[in-house]
């Protein structure tokens, strides 16, 4: 799937979602409240930045001294601060995304959603079996697929 179509929609389609729930909310409770709550979502998002970038920042640190790789730490890290912006920008469809991404248990479920959606990608083995883009590519007994040798030769050539 390619990224630059995908993400020329979200450019498009994300402002028309948020302008019309901003249009939606506000004939319903009115346009002062709906400006308030925005700003109140946006506040609430650098809060839970703060308090959960740190809790982050703190486990990452005493893993580091415990000598453990602290790569989940990094991974929650990243979704802290893509939650964080998306609760600062304005808008309730954003705000709705970056608190999923902010609360800790639909953080877990990204975290793992994102893990496996890379794994498919990149290719994994599952049971002695080479898996790329959910195809069988070739069966193998260890955990790789054996690697494929070129033979050729190379010239290398003086610059003036």
């Amino acid at each position: 799937m390619r990224t630059l179509p995908i993400l020329a929609l979200l450019f498009f389609a994300v402002p028309l979602v948020e302008i019309y729930l901003l249009i939606q909310v506000g004939q319903v409770i009115g346009a002062l409240p709906t400006i308030l709550l925005v700003i109140a979502t946006s506040v609430l998002g650098a809060y839970l930045l703060k308090q959960q970038g740190l809790a982050a920042l703190t486990r990452f640190q005493n893993n580091l001294r415990q000598g453990q790789l602290p790569a989940d730490e990094l991974k929650e890290g990243i979704f802290i601060v893509l939650g964080g912006i998306l609760l600062m920008t304005p808008g309730f469809f954003t705000d709705f995304l970056g608190l999923f991404c902010l609360l800790p248990p639909t953080r877990k479920l990204l975290m793992k959603l994102f893990a496996k959606r890379l794994q498919r990608q990149s290719g994994a083995v599952y049971n002695d079996v080479y898996i790329h883009s959910n195809t069988r590519v070739q069966e193998t007994s260890a955990t790789r697929p054996t690697p494929v040798a070129l033979e050729g030769e190379y010239v290398r050539k003086q610059e003036p």
